[in-house]
């Protein structure tokens, strides 16, 4: 079994965040998305990953080496954004017939990894959504099978859709999905699906059953990803290496605080994430992810999203600006 991870992405709507740094290495509850993921693939016993890499690729190939030097990676580089169905395709070489477990670089969900893993047949996530009209919907019979797969459609025959984690026990089967596919030009909403490949698959006669996620964390977004932060954060507990540390601070949990921080006058949380080597004084921070290398003076932040090597200074304000910025609001 060899985990695929798609880290690809630009990233676009958590501007201006992810000009200098991948969507899946932003901070989440003291961890970042991508090693949420790996975590819980390494935890049921997967130890072998492919990561598709193009934009900002090289400090995702530098993390992983520099946090998972025990994993077997392997990285396949997709230099033009066609679909996760394209970027998939990159990957064959290195697959060659083995299973996959392939999982979406921007998807955090709860659930059995050990489960899915030892069951039988091909697998992929679901939950029921609101507005299925906005993801890959799967409509299934009475017996929880798989008969058919819609990418975005206008019309949804059902509201479970497809959350971005798949077991694919035939690969040779979605490898060959995936080649028709671009052979042919059978592109949805302008890209190369996988929904449109797991349907391809299922009229070959593959059998796919979904899974139902217990929770599925959106961080796509600045306002869904400070939700999931705040969720996260009371699943993983309190962060703080010593609370004593800290001058004249109240630390409110949960908080994640990285290390080598110097925070003093200052009242942190609830639901806040501070990246390491970060320095606060005289700040009131509240449900908000700072990045590492940040400096805040005499300001109050609620719900606020900071990039990394930022220097703030002022009073308060919401804000969303990104790595290398300057500002005094004073």
């Amino acid at each position: 079994m060899k985990a695929i991870i798609p880290v690809a992405g630009a990233g676009t709507k958590l501007r201006p965040h992810t000009y200098t740094q991948p969507k899946a290495l932003i901070p989440m509850a003291g961890k970042t998305v991508l090693s949420i993921i790996i975590d819980q693939l390494k935890d049921a016993g997967i130890n072998e990953f492919i990561f598709i890499v193009g934009y900002l690729g090289e400090k995702i190939q530098d993390y992983v080496a520099t946090n998972y030097p025990d994993i077997q990676a392997h990285f396949v580089r997709q230099n033009n954004r066609e679909g996760i169905g394209h970027a998939l395709r990159l990957t064959r070489p290195v697959v060659g017939g083995d299973e996959v477990f392939i999982v979406l670089g921007d998807t955090i969900c709860e659930y059995d990894v050990a489960a899915v893993l030892a069951n039988p047949n091909s697998m992929v996530g679901v939950k029921k959504v609101d507005d299925p009209r906005e993801f890959g919907v799967v409509e299934f019979n009475s017996e929880g099978t798989m008969t058919h797969v819609v990418e975005k459609p206008q019309i949804p025959k059902s509201n479970m859709a497809l959350v971005g984690v798949y077991k694919i026990r035939e690969s040779d089967q979605l490898f060959e999905c995936l080649d028709d596919n671009i052979r042919n030009g059978i592109r949805t909403h302008g890209e190369y699906s996988i929904s449109d490949a797991l349907d391809c698959m299922i009229r070959k006669g593959v059998k796919i059953v979904p899974f139902k996620v217990e929770s599925w964390f959106d961080c796509g977004k600045k306002d869904t990803l400070l939700e999931s932060n705040a969720t996260l954060l009371k699943k993983f507990g309190d962060k703080v290496i010593c609370h004593e540390c800290y001058e004249n601070t109240v630390i409110i949990q949960p908080v994640s605080i990285g290390p080598g921080c110097t925070i003093r006058n200052s009242i942190i949380g609830p639901n806040v994430t501070i990246g390491e080597n970060t320095t606060v004084d005289s700040s009131i921070i509240r449900q908000s992810i700072i990045g590492t290398y940040a400096n805040l003076f005499d300001i109050v932040l609620d719900e606020s999203l900071i990039g990394s090597d930022t220097s703030i200074r002022g009073e308060s304000r919401t804000l969303n600006i990104g790595d290398n910025t300057n500002i005094d609001l004073g």
